[in-house]
């Protein structure tokens, strides 16, 4: 029988029932909690590097619509679709056209890929509606 004894000591039902204190190894529990730890530092690092590249692309991404909704005419959801649609066209991260576009401001050329992407992607948008 376990008494309430043996509970607050930590003995096991075997140990409490045949009297013996078996010799316990050294717990791993420790070393494997701070393992854990560290994996979870890691994977945090790394989510908040993504998080900080992800507001980098959304501010440049967000300059590159402004742009187009000045330039195009057109709703904030029409430019995203012009720079999806250039992006997809010319095999390009929709960031990077964003980029592109972007520098533009600052007397950077537009690669003529995407600029024919562009031009190609407003002629759609501006074209008459098919009967």
């Amino acid at each position: 029988m376990i008494r309430t004894a043996d509970i607050r000591e930590g003995r096991t039902m075997r140990q409490a029932t045949t009297g013996h204190e078996a010799r316990q190894a050294p717990s791993a529990e420790p070393v494997a909690e701070l393992r854990d730890l560290a994996v979870e530092v890691s994977e945090l690092r790394a989510e908040n590097e993504q998080l900080r590249g992800a507001l980098t692309s959304r501010a440049v991404i967000d300059q590159a619509r402004g742009m187009l909704m000045a330039l195009a005419p057109c709703s904030g959801e029409r430019a995203w679709g012009l720079l999806v649609d250039v992006s997809q066209h010319c095999n390009v991260k929709l960031r990077d056209v964003a980029a592109a576009l972007v520098a533009t401001a600052e007397d950077e050329a537009f690669p003529d890929p995407m600029r024919r992407g562009l031009r190609d992607a407003l002629r759609r948008l501006h074209a008459p509606d098919p009967p």
